[in-house]
């Protein structure tokens, strides 16, 4: 394991911190829940990191089974050149991604225990085809030799990453309290205007993926 592949996959992390769904529903609870807030948002935010977390192991998993079927060097030309076609299709696609006005963040119907499990499969489920970052660090890591040990490592440094920036917001909630409300408004306001961040995400994994594989053309 490099520090090169470590910058590179955490860049990608970092990426994958925007989820609107995720920090929306953080500062939802924030804002509304004033009791066993600490245990709702922690059932949420676990259900988000371990269901990402499983489809990493499941991916890693699978596609190191399939790779070792194909010979070295075919092998490495063929996954080169698919990455960099990938990433040619997602940093055209950006271009081209429909802007949506006045969009509705989820929130919860019920902020019991099981409901929080239940959104945060469900809104899990609906976001992880979108997590561009997330799938292209999987294919890196897959192609870079690495042990089950150092993989799910960084998978899960990479989970804890994604929902980092709703651990931050908690902290404050807690540190700062009710001088907190105004800001947290105006970030649900502007999470549920923001249409733009899913192409620029595009926009940078597709330079990433196709930078990543020149040298293997």
């Amino acid at each position: 394991m490099n520090t090169e592949l470590l910058f590179l996959i955490g860049a990608m992390a970092l990426l994958d911190t925007l989820s609107p769904a995720t920090i929306g529903i953080t500062v939802y609870l924030l804002l509304t829940d004033k009791e066993r807030l600490t245990t709702r948002l922690a059932v949420y935010l676990l259900t988000v990191a371990g269901f990402y977390f499983a489809i990493g192991v499941a991916l890693m998993l699978g596609l190191s089974f399939l790779l070792e079927i194909i010979s070295g060097v075919f092998q490495n030309r063929i996954v080169s050149w698919t990455v960099f076609i990938i990433g040619g299709i997602l940093f055209i696609s950006s271009f081209y991604v429909p802007t949506k006005k006045n969009s509705e963040l989820p929130a919860p119907k019920s902020k019991s225990i099981l409901s929080m499990a239940a959104l945060g499969f469900t809104t899990s489920l609906i976001e992880v085809s979108t997590a561009f970052p997330y799938f292209a660090a999987i294919g890196i890591m897959t192609t870079s030799n690495l042990s089950w040990i150092e993989w799910s490592a960084i998978l899960a440094g990479y989970n804890f990453i994604m929902v980092l920036p709703s651990l931050v917001l908690f902290l404050f909630y807690l540190l700062f309290g009710r001088w907190t409300q105004k800001p947290l408004e105006k970030l649900r306001l502007k999470i549920a205007g923001n249409s733009s961040a899913l192409s620029w995400i595009m926009c940078i994994v597709g330079i990433i993926l196709i930078f990543n594989s020149l040298d293997y053309l």
